[in-house]
């Protein structure tokens, strides 16, 4: 019994040995910096293009509802005159109904272009009378920027032209070509203009160096356990998928139902597919999260992280508990539709419903479809899905990611940089044929509060934060292009 205990401290010991010096070897992953070159910026003059831009309102076609053509047109005319350097100086195309595609030429037309990425239009508002400023107002109150595409994404798009304006201004010329590509229907899949954009770069034999998109904030309080802000950079993004599950009977009078009606066994299939979800996995974006804040955290968490090999289950457990850190670790699934009788003493003939599922990179349409059969197990519910697939995963080990991290540091220097995975999905998934360096970073400071008005109430950007933004795409610009 003895050689037993002592051979069970000897193998305690070892492991305490391997998860320490596992620990002390997760270095941090942050980049010493110089500081930022010198870019002014009069944020005053930026702020009031800005709000001029969000008067528009530039909602793009969806169901049930048309363009609104005549304010991207007067959109564009806008920015014509707000920025005549770059409509002087950089070529431009207009791709689909809406969208535009300028190129700045650069020096050394071998070296392959960069991309920077945003849209022009919003989404809608419901109840304007409940906002603190008007949503097409574009007001500049308090130090802020108020107005319907102050964050998403109009925001982004003047800040790109406001530094490519002041560089164009310094007589900057970039070695290496530079596209700027912004969309006009983003919030309802991006077909018409990013996708047309992609193909028509893609037509053309274009291989790029790396394309950057709206995505992650500047997190304040965004990550538990690490006190400095958090610059979340996407680099990959769940899939889409809409699944129909339906269940066929004879119908009649509700008042001689059989044992089992269509809604029953639409409802077991429902429960079924709650109480069994897709398994949990730190993979991807989430993993490379982990690698880089990680390192940055107080002795304990440190531990887990550097020996997930150990303590992933005891870390996926953690995240499961709370729906937005569920969503970064496995395929979620929620029932949105539901559709039985139109009358209540009619037995349903059909009853339907529409789940929504987002694809955990690593996980395609048909894992999907197989998980759902397998679960619900039952020959009477058909399964209709379709949808797209998650993104790749960008690359860590590039020029572009390099330049990306090394100029958020130098614009932010109390700022840590990571990789995330992007819940939602961007115009950025279209152009992964064209690049293996896609990421996603908006270079604005957010809190949980300032997240809620992204498709929420009181959208706005602070002055300061436009401001810097501005000189944040202007040095990354800098850097990319040399």
């Amino acid at each position: 019994m003895k050689r037993v205990l002592l051979a069970l401290l000897v193998l305690l010991l070892l492991l305490v040995g391997v998860l320490v010096v596992r620990t002390l070897r997760f270095g941090s992953r942050q980049v010493p910096t110089e500081p930022a070159e010198s870019f002014p910026v009069d944020a005053t003059a930026a702020a009031g293009r800005l709000a001029e831009a969000l008067r528009h309102r530039t909602i793009a076609a969806s169901d049930g509802t048309g363009t609104e053509d005549a304010a991207f047109q007067a959109l564009h005319a806008q920015l014509v005159t707000g920025f005549p350097r770059v409509h002087a100086q950089l070529g431009h195309e207009a791709v689909g109904a809406h969208a535009h595609l300028y190129t700045w030429k650069g020096t050394e037309p071998g070296l392959p272009p960069v991309l920077l990425m945003g849209h022009l239009d919003v989404v809608p508002v419901e109840a304007e009378a409940t906002w603190s400023h008007p949503p097409f107002g574009g007001g500049v109150a308090d130090g802020y920027v108020h107005g319907r595409g102050a964050l998403d994404d109009k925001g982004s798009v003047l800040a790109i032209l406001e530094a490519v304006e002041g560089l164009l201004a310094q007589g900057h010329r970039p070695r290496r070509t530079v596209l700027l590509a912004f969309g006009a229907d983003e919030e309802v899949g991006g077909h018409d203009g990013a996708v047309r954009v992609a193909a028509l770069l893609r037509e053309r034999g274009v291989r790029l160096e790396s394309v950057l998109d709206e995505g992650g904030p500047i997190g304040e309080g965004l990550v538990p356990g690490v006190t400095a802000p958090v610059a979340l950079v996407g680099v990959a993004e769940k899939g889409s998928a809409r699944v129909e599950l339906v269940v066929r009977s004879a119908g009649g009078h509700a008042s001689m139902p059989p044992r089992q009606t269509a809604v029953g066994i639409l409802s077991r299939a429902l429960v079924q597919l709650e109480e069994h979800p897709f398994e949990p996995g730190l993979r991807g974006g989430t993993q490379s999260l982990f690698e880089y804040v990680g390192p940055e955290m107080a002795f304990g968490m440190r531990l887990l992280f550097a020996n997930t090999w150990l303590f992933a289950p005891l870390i996926e457990r953690r995240m499961a508990a709370v729906p937005s850190t569920d969503a970064s670790i496995r395929t979620t699934t929620a029932a949105t539709m539901l559709e039985g009788s139109p009358k209540p003493n009619v037995l349903p003939s059909q009853a339907r419903a529409v789940l929504n599922i987002r694809p955990l990179p690593g996980d395609s349409l048909e894992d999907v479809r197989t998980h759902v059969r397998e679960v619900v197990d039952d020959a009477r519910v058909e399964l209709h899905a379709e949808g797209h697939e998650a993104s790749p995963v960008s690359r860590l080990d590039t020029e572009g990611w390099r330049q990306l991290q090394r100029s958020i540091r130098q614009v932010f220097p109390d700022v840590l940089v990571a990789p995330f995975l992007t819940v939602a999905y961007t115009d950025a998934r279209h152009f992964y044929p064209l690049s293996d360096s896609v990421y996603r970073f908006m270079p604005v400071r957010m809190t949980r509060e300032d997240l809620a008005r992204m498709h929420g109430r009181d959208e706005r950007v602070s002055v300061e934060d436009h401001a810097a933004a501005i000189r944040f795409y202007a040095q990354y610009l800098r850097n990319i292009t040399r």
